[in-house]
């Protein structure tokens, strides 16, 4: 008897690959009458979703488009972008999400280092490209977005209008039969030092990301996303994918909702008129729509709202939950598709007390299925899951970026040891649970001893008097470095008063008192990157 355990298969049968065709599949069959919602510029079905995105393909063919190209967006969050979603990847060509709050330069080097063939772009960013166009190397056409149909007057070479071209193709695309590792997205990371990254997603990829999405925020109970969820991003479609959901939304065919621009009266608005239950974003959203006017007589109860980018600070948990929100903290990176954890709180956990439900909810969280985490030291070996020995977390996944775009030495570097590195210094406990303690490049290292930047912030925000917060390491010649807190005021605080509230810390064994910020400096606005994360390089640059 043969020991060969390898899967037999009869001539007849067909192994389906996962592709994201088969996203769309279900949601069309499940909910072929479900709406989709652009601002209050349009609404359409499942079903009509499906047509857009077969006219989309033929229009794009007919711009020339093939498999193998490259097709980049650049756009607010809009109906346009879902099609874009699904057209592109299910023609075989690539979709390049374009970050367009990148610098006109650091534009230029992705369209280029993506060699992009065609680009989707919104009329707000013409004067963008039409100053770049003598350097733009690789792109043949582009098509205008435009929610008011305008002309066309250009120095690019403009093939049409989006709505015109898709009224002019056909109704059905005859898409490819692809391989499931066949490459569907790209898009470029900020998050390191140096020119942009580019990572990318197989149809696999994304499918599996997908999957366990859905199976992480299946059930009943706080924070879940199920068919009867009215879903509404706030984190930009350009980035990682709007974080993947999306493309879960549309698996569950639940009613979509997309804002356009980031405009706190109208995502409050629509929030409303929407019956908006799901949402996603980065904390300085989720204040900036807290400390708006217009959310003073808005009835916020029952929105679930999971953050990410950056750590959910503790007084901003709690001034949301007293909302009525469901907020709880989502991981992962640019690198990693990007989910890897989620603080769902257990359900023995769910009628906590306040300060407990906060605690949780600001945790990093635990890792959804087929997500693995260890916290390793400098030889990579696991460290012990007591919640108190840290190391970097380092991951595997099936849908984690297999490198960078044409950068072999920072894949090897991202990749050593077979394991993705994060650069994230964390902890573990003997329950999963995972916590971030800072960045490895951020984190403070003073008379010897480690301090986490991340700490500091989170005990210097519960001052009532702080709206926010950034903890940086200046060179000191004594200690190697010490902190200096950034502060944004947000009421009647000084540097005395700052000290004195970590002092306070300090004193009950919370925070080392090497902990002490050496100086506090008030500034109107903290710098941040293009995704809206703290730009500490920025300000350890300033403060010297």
């Amino acid at each position: 008897m043969s020991n060969d355990l390898t899967i037999q298969r009869t001539a007849e049968a067909v192994e389906s690959p996962l592709v994201i065709n088969s996203i769309l599949e279900s949601g069309v069959r499940n909910a072929p009458e479900q709406e989709i919602v652009y601002a209050d510029q349009r609404r359409m079905s499942y079903r009509d979703l499906e047509e857009r995105v077969n006219r989309l393909a033929g229009a794009l063919a007919e711009c020339g488009v093939k498999p193998g190209d490259t097709v980049a967006v650049m756009d607010w969050d809009t109906h346009r972008y879902l099609e874009a979603f699904f057209a592109i990847p299910m023609m075989g060509a690539v979709l390049h999400t374009v970050n367009v709050r990148l610098s006109p330069e650091q534009i230029l080097y992705t369209l280029n280092h993506a060699e992009d063939d065609v680009i989707l772009v919104n009329r707000e960013f013409l004067p963008v490209l039409e100053e770049l166009k003598d350097r733009i190397e690789t792109v043949k056409r582009y098509v205008l977005l435009d929610d008011e149909g305008g002309n066309l007057d250009s120095q690019l070479d403009i093939a049409g209008e989006y709505e015109a071209l898709l009224q002019q193709a056909p109704a059905e695309f005859d898409f490819p039969e692809l391989d499931e590792n066949t490459r569907a997205t790209t898009f470029y990371t900020t998050g390191t030092t140096g020119l942009p990254k580019g990572v990318y997603f197989s149809h696999r990829q994304l499918v599996l990301h997908t999957f366990a999405g859905r199976a992480a925020l299946s059930g009943s109970g706080h924070g879940r996303f199920n068919q009867d969820d009215v879903y509404m991003p706030i984190t930009p479609m350009f980035h990682v994918h709007a974080w993947g959901v999306p493309y879960v939304a549309t698996l569950l065919g639940v009613k979509q909702v997309y804002p356009g621009r980031y405009l706190p009266e109208t995502l409050l608005k629509l929030l409303v008129t929407e019956k908006v239950t799901f949402s996603h974003c980065v904390p300085t959203i989720i204040q900036m729509l807290l400390q708006a006017e217009a959310a003073k007589n808005v009835d916020l109860k029952g929105w679930k709202v999971i953050i990410g980018g950056s750590a959910l600070p503790k007084s901003l948990a709690k001034g949301a939950l007293e909302r009525g929100i469901d907020i709880y903290t989502g991981y992962g990176m640019s690198e990693t598709c990007p989910l890897i954890s989620l603080a769902l709180l257990p359900p023995e956990l769910e009628d906590a007390d306040l300060e407990t439900q906060v605690d949780y909810r600001t945790r990093t969280g635990r890792p959804v299925p087929m997500a693995q985490m260890r916290i390793v030291d400098d030889n990579m070996n696991e460290v012990p899951r007591d919640g108190k020995t840290q190391g970097e977390l380092v991951l595997r996944a099936p849908w984690l970026t297999q490198g960078y775009l044409k950068d072999e030495d920072n894949s090897k570097k991202l990749w050593h040891g077979g394991w993705m590195h994060t650069g994230d210094i964390g902890v573990i406990d003997a329950d999963g649970w995972l916590k971030i303690t800072d960045r490895i490049k951020d984190v403070i290292k003073t008379g010897g001893e480690w301090i986490s930047s991340l700490d500091l912030e989170g005990l210097i925000l519960q001052h009532d008097g702080v709206a926010e917060c950034a903890v940086v390491g200046v060179e000191d010649q004594k200690w190697g470095e010490r902190p200096v807190a950034l502060v944004v005021k947000g009421g009647e605080v000084d540097e005395d008063a700052i000290k004195e509230l970590v002092s306070q810390y300090a004193d009950k064994g919370v925070i080392s008192r090497y902990g002490i910020p050496d100086r506090v400096v008030f500034v109107d606005e903290l710098p941040r990157t293009s995704v809206g994360k703290l730009d500490k390089k920025k300000m350890r640059a300033e403060m010297v």
